[in-house]
């Protein structure tokens, strides 16, 4: 056996969008002998579980740093400048009590400032991004260029981005409030932007996406963006390779085997699968018109209800209409609380999804070869969509956050239709899902998996200069 890779430190940021899927590359690369430290806070400590069961404590291990304090950040800067404060100093102190420390600093694109510490300490530094490379490129041109809104008020002015391949356009409403309503001079705007910027400044770029999804924006960031090859797009990771998925990220709040005898006892593409993902609380009007929409269509569904935080709580959150389990009784399944998302959307019976169109959610949609109904709400969700749907044909629009919410008759008819067998969207979701697993199957992104491996094992040890 050959012997144990380059030490590195991952460093994920704390949410479980990011969190999950860095872990199931860690434990790719784990696969591929390299030694590995999390750094992990308190919260998401449960989430190292399934990797510490099936890797050997010689070549995984975890830095225990602290949270947060529990009062919430009044937004994204200003969380992001908290854990700068609380963990630079801390990360700084670790590799200096080290006689052989990481040779890398493989962190999150939300954790720019990571930068100052990998140059500080004569270390490279990767970038993993959890979203798409198409996602990424437009993050690069909002923090690269001054954005241009005439009104701030007018969310349905066009912004356009010749620069980025396919030149996209979005309406004001769909670009980060960060760029479009912070004033250049905001603190809080300054520091995000730097942030974003020192990414540009790492040594490489890894992307949770595959080369035949965004060959086009791939090519973008490395002739355009960051003037490099060392590029690597290995997903998508989704917890395979060896790895148990009934319960990535979390233990469903539904006995397992209840959830799949009722879908066993479903015909093949008869089930629509409705999930906004872990962070978004529909509002009033969208529960309802999700619900209605539910009820009126007559189809088979599963639906993650995600409810509301206690700081989440406002009169404007959704909440289950009473009476709906009973009228859909025998054709919904009802899930409150984290759901086995992976394993439900590739039972067979599964056909179409109902997605806010989360990276994450994209992914594990294109893998399993569902139609997707796209629903975004906010982040690169709205860019996600034109992938989905304008780019690859595997999506069909259903609304936008509450700028577009669709009559229940309209959403009615969609589910119904997202199930029929001879619309062109499921020809071509099948066809995007063999590429896909084939990516990770001995394709693209397992060469560049192997790639970005062998360039880690390259990187010679710090000899305390201050950059590489």
């Amino acid at each position: 056996m050959s012997a144990a890779g380059q030490h590195i430190l991952v460093y994920p940021f704390p949410t479980s969008g990011h969190f999950i899927p860095f872990l199931d590359l860690t434990h790719r690369l784990l696969n591929r002998r390299l030694t590995v430290t999390v750094l992990v806070t308190p919260n998401n400590l449960h989430l190292l579980d399934p990797l510490l069961t099936r890797h050997a404590s010689s070549s995984l291990h975890h830095l225990l740093l602290p949270d947060m304090d529990p009062l919430p950040a009044p937004n994204l800067p200003a969380r992001l400048r908290r854990l700068r404060d609380l963990h630079y100093p801390a990360l700084l102190q670790w590799f200096q009590s080290l006689t052989s420390p990481p040779v890398a600093i493989f962190s999150d694109f939300f954790l720019g400032w990571t930068q100052s510490l990998a140059s500080e300490l004569g270390l490279r530094r990767i970038v993993f991004s959890p979203s798409s490379s198409f996602s990424y490129s437009l993050n690069m041109s909002l923090c690269r260029e001054s954005l241009r809104i005439d009104d701030p008020q007018a969310e349905k002015q066009t912004l356009s981005f010749p620069d980025i391949p396919n030149s996209p356009k979005y309406p004001a409403y769909q670009i980060n409030s960060i760029y479009r309503t912070y004033k250049d001079a905001d603190p809080d705007k300054e520091f995000y932007r730097r942030n974003w910027l020192q990414n540009l400044e790492s040594w490489g770029v890894v992307f949770n996406t595959f080369s035949d999804l965004e060959a086009i924006y791939i090519d973008h960031l490395k002739k355009e963006i960051m003037g490099h090859d060392r590029i690597w797009a290995v997903g998508p990771v989704l917890g395979d390779d060896g790895l148990d998925t009934t319960n990535r990220g979390g233990s469903s709040s539904v006995p397992f085997q209840e959830l799949v005898a009722w879908l066993d006892s479903r015909d093949d593409n008869s089930v629509v699968y409705v999930s906004f993902g872990s962070h978004y609380v529909l509002t009033l009007k969208q529960m309802d018109v999700v619900a209605s929409g539910l009820e009126e269509s007559g189809v088979n569904f599963v639906w993650s209800v995600r409810e509301p935080k206690a700081s989440q709580v406002s009169r404007d959150h959704g909440v289950i209409p009473d009476g709906f389990e009973d009228r859909v009784a025998g054709k919904g399944f009802l899930i409150k609380g984290w759901a086995p998302q992976l394993a439900v959307l590739r039972h067979r019976a599964v056909g179409a999804f109902l997605t806010h169109c989360g990276w994450n959610s994209t992914l594990e949609g294109i893998a399993a070869g569902v139609v997707m109904l796209t629903w975004p709400m906010g982040a690169d969700q709205f860019t996600n969509t034109k992938l989905l749907v304008d780019e690859c044909g595997v999506g069909i629009r259903v609304g936008e956050s509450t700028q577009n919410i669709p009559e229940s008759s309209t959403l009615a008819r969609m589910l119904v239709e997202s199930l029929d067998g001879s619309r062109a969207e499921r020809s071509q979701a099948k066809m995007l899902s063999e590429e896909a697993l084939n990516a990770v199957n001995g394709g693209t992104s397992d060469n560049d998996l192997g790639s970005l491996v062998k360039a880690i094992n390259e990187i010679k040890p710090s000899t305390g200069s201050n950059k590489i």
